[in-house]
């Protein structure tokens, strides 16, 4: 038989057939260019203007100092004032409210510019570069999906690999701890640890697993080129470093804000990141946006505030180390001279500190509801010892960011420069050699996807599938990258948060500082003249009150095209609304042991501002001990444990704890229920009982509110950051040994102060008018 015959029988007389006759075909998989450069865009998060060294900063920031120093420096780059609008656009190439996130992703009030997740018919640069044959891989912060959507059962299509990305590690939401981060994910599921080294460190961590990502990808292909956006958790809060990196700073900050923003302002004009005829603004001065003297502070206070300080300098230092060390493995493995490297921040200092700075983040966040007779520098400083390290979530005083800014006024948020403008620096050796010479072109976020496709050659489609992309908002500007004279390529730019709002056009700016519940039509626009007042120093707006009507046409003309309203009047409608089917999230849930950590969002909703109750049923031994449930972290948080035959409630209300003992187990089984009532907003009150008697009761416990308790529930397990540190000191996680069967939550009905009753107070309110 011949070789034909033999194939035409064994195929059955047809794929043999066309074997015989034609040549097999493969579709060509995405390619990219020959010698195509890598790409990695470099994210940090909450970095003010001033924060590097080479653009002012006493910080110690060597590696990115020479970064600039042989690359390109733009000093008039800007961004949205907010982390997840400057992420979506720095993706899509869109503006913030189009692509569909016009506020942080914790929301979700139905508005299509705050839908909280990139619009499905966005292209992101993952999508570009994995259909033009680059690797596509993401590490660190992603914070572009909405809280109802993080959990395992999703949905997903908002997550990393869903968005472009074929390989992702890190956080899905805003922030966590840097020594026993809550929730780390790779790919797309979560990672289910018990326990971190004691030398753990999220940045470390971070640059070890991008540095892995390469290597992986050089195993199985010598060539193709990779594009990595690497999102930092640093240097947002909390505040925590490594001791080394904090001690290096010890005393530097003992001078003040004050002192310390002037003398940034005089490295600047030397260095020539900020103009010599720029004035330095006064101290922030603005409503509910000033900062106090550092001189008419106390010495506890000094002490305190200027700690924080040392904390946050030992963060940024930590990103430059770990940069030196992603450059050091890259040039090792020769792939750095064709690597285009994009730096940036997404937005200026933040001031979520407030006046005071904290040890708690999550306390001073609840201060943003007006609840503030909590904060405490006292308590604070008696924690001095602990800022850092695992047990505290530190915040600095906005003093500091006003100096993260300078030499630009107010912070994160705000519409003004202080807000949004931001270091920036472009380097590829093999296609960019530097010149020496400062960028001052107006720029902003929405350019770097047009700039990076030109660079590398990818056309941006107009289409997704069938369906029309919105269109581009940025444009490239490549050319001044070879050109230090070139133009300006953004020669307008609106700016909308939380109601601030600002407009630039041709060297232009004006801006608007919102005051909650206050009248929108009757705010005051400042006028700046930003060619010769870079600093918004001189308000204009008396002098020209056509152009600011102008302005102010303008900015209202270019919200309504980019879907911003409605506006955020400050009544926390925004905040509060919520589709009808996240009430399927607030159901009775059974958890039996081995259960992985609930994710963080989805166990907030079965206590917060509601009564609850957890139930838990176990078969008791003698030599039996260890936790039967933990919620939270050291942020704040509770739990129940089994300890020498006791039963003991714990609860940490922002680091200050209570322990309540509840008496002796008894042998066989067990039903224990923990029952929280909530008299008012701020306070639980707590009854435990075993088999139908009451052992214990407490009143007056801090509610964990704005977030906390961050750490999802555990069954068995205090697992990663835990509830109560003396117990971790002593036995880590301290896992049950007995034998637990189930532990059930039980949510109950909605206290009168819950924020869905605000919304329907509203709504009846509303029906008055109607």
């Amino acid at each position: 038989m011949s070789n034909k015959d033999h194939a035409y029988k064994n195929f059955g007389g047809k794929v043999g057939k066309v074997f015989s006759t034609s040549e097999p075909e493969w579709p060509m998989p995405p390619t990219a260019p020959p010698d195509a450069p890598n790409v990695l865009v470099m994210l940090v998060d909450d970095l003010g203007f001033s924060d590097l060294g080479c653009f002012g900063s006493e910080i110690e920031t060597p590696a990115l100092d020479r970064l600039a120093s042989d690359g390109i420096q733009y000093t008039n780059f800007h961004v949205n004032p907010m982390c997840s609008p400057t992420r979506a656009s720095l993706l899509t190439g869109l503006n913030s409210h189009m692509a569909g996130m016009g506020h942080v992703a914790h929301f979700d009030p139905g508005f299509p510019g705050y839908a909280m997740e990139i619009r499905e018919d966005a292209l992101t640069m993952g999508d570009l570069f994995q259909e033009h044959g680059w690797a596509s891989l993401m590490i660190g912060k992603w914070h572009l999906c909405k809280d109802s959507n993080l959990s395992e059962a999703g949905p997903k299509h908002s997550w990393p690999l869903q968005k472009g990305f074929e390989r992702f590690y890190g956080i899905l939401g805003g922030f966590t701890n840097f020594h026993q981060p809550h929730r780390l994910h790779e790919d797309n599921h979560a990672l289910d640890i018990d326990d971190y080294p004691d030398d753990y460190y999220f940045t470390d961590d971070l640059t070890d697993q991008a540095i892995k990502m390469i290597k992986e990808l050089r195993t199985s292909d010598r060539t193709k080129p990779w594009f990595m956006y690497f999102a930092h958790g640093a240097v947002h809060a909390p505040l925590q470093a490594k001791s080394e990196d904090i001690e290096k700073y010890k005393g530097k900050y003992d001078a003040g804000w004050d002192e310390l923003r002037k003398q940034r302002f005089e490295r600047q004009q030397e260095l020539g990141v900020v103009s010599d005829q720029a004035l330095l603004p006064d101290r922030n001065f603005e409503q509910n946006h000033a900062v106090k003297p550092w001189d008419e502070l106390t010495s506890l206070e000094k002490e305190l505030f200027a700690r924080y300080q040392e904390i946050f300098a030992g963060m940024v230092d930590n990103v430059d180390q770990n940069f030196k060390r992603l450059r050091d493995e890259l040039e090792r493995m020769d792939e750095w001279d064709n690597t285009i490297i994009v730096f940036t921040s997404d937005n200026g200092g933040s001031r979520e500190g407030q006046e005071l700075g904290t040890s708690a983040y999550f306390r001073t966040l609840l201060a943003f509801t007006g609840h503030t007779d909590l904060e405490s520098t006292e308590l604070d400083h008696s924690r001095i010892d602990l800022l850092g390290g695992p047990r505290s979530l530190a915040h600095y005083p906005m003093g500091w960011a006003m100096t993260s800014n300078t030499p630009f006024r107010l912070y994160k948020t705000n519409t003004h420069q202080g807000g949004q403008q931001v270091p920036l620096i472009v380097h590829w050796k093999k296609g960019l050699p530097s010149d020496n010479q400062l960028r001052h072109q107006y720029q902003h976020v929405t350019d770097l996807l047009p700039t990076i496709c030109e660079l590398v050659g990818i056309e941006i489609p107009t289409s997704k599938g069938e369906e029309q992309v919105p269109p581009a908002a940025g444009k490239s500007f490549a050319s001044s990258l070879t050109n230090p004279s070139a133009d300006s390529t953004h020669s307008k730019q609106y700016y909308e948060m939380i109601g601030h709002r600002g407009m630039y056009k041709d060297g232009w700016s004006a801006s608007t500082i919102r005051q909650p519940e206050t009248v929108f039509s009757e705010e005051h626009w400042e006028l700046h003249d930003l060619r010769n007042d870079p600093t918004e120093s001189v308000d204009l707006s008396e002098k020209y009150p056509e152009k600011v009507e102008s302005m102010k046409s303008l900015w209202e003309e270019t919200a309504w095209e980019n879907q911003v309203f409605p506006l955020d009047e400050g009544n926390n409608v925004k905040n509060i609304l919520r589709p009808p089917w996240n009430e399927k999230l607030v159901q009775e849930m059974v958890l039996y042991p081995g259960t992985p950590t609930v994710e963080r969002w989805k166990s907030q909703q079965l206590i917060s501002f509601r009564n609850w109750s957890v139930e838990v049923e176990l078969d008791y031994k003698s030599t039996d001990q260890g936790t039967l449930f933990a919620h939270g972290d050291q942020g704040g948080g509770y739990a129940l444990y089994v300890m020498d035959g006791t039963l003991l409630f714990s609860h940490n209300g922002y680091g200050e704890m209570t322990n309540i003992q509840c008496g002796e187990m008894s042998e066989g089984h067990n039903t224990i229920v923990v029952t929280v009532t909530p008299p008012d907003f701020l306070h639980w009150d707590v009854e435990i009982s075993l088999n139908g008697t009451t052992m214990a009761t407490h009143t007056g416990l801090l509610a964990l509110l704005a977030m906390a308790p961050f750490q999802g529930i555990d069954i068995g397990i205090d697992s990663k950051s835990p509830v109560n540190w003396e117990i971790y000191e002593k036995y880590r996680n301290f896992s049950y040994t007995g034998l637990l069967e189930r532990v059930r939550y039980l949510p109950g009905d909605l206290t009168d102060f819950a924020g869905s009753k605000w919304i329907d107070f509203l709504k009846e309110e509303g029906k008055r008018f109607e």
